[in-house]
């Protein structure tokens, strides 16, 4: 269902759904230093234009539940499908 690291457009996704038009990025900690917070804002918003949703998860509350967030994404995907 989900491919990684998947290209869009100028973007390399961190997975992805074509079915479901549903991209899934995983934000460690980079995400909040610098200018990364506006850049991903400028991603989000290119994606959306573009018909793709985008779920962000944080890398620490991956690791602290990769099972939680998977049911968490699952759900979503089958919304958009």
């Amino acid at each position: 269902m989900f491919r990684r690291q998947h290209p869009i457009g100028p973007y390399v996704l961190d997975f992805y759904c074509a079915k479901a038009n549903l991209a899934i990025e995983i934000d460690g900690i980079s995400h909040d230093m610098a200018d990364r917070a506006a850049r991903d804002e400028r991603r989000d918003a290119w994606l959306k234009k573009h018909g793709v949703t985008v779920v962000r998860i944080s890398a620490a509350e991956l690791m602290r539940g990769v099972d939680e967030a998977a049911d968490a994404v699952v759900p979503l995907a089958l919304e958009q499908l």
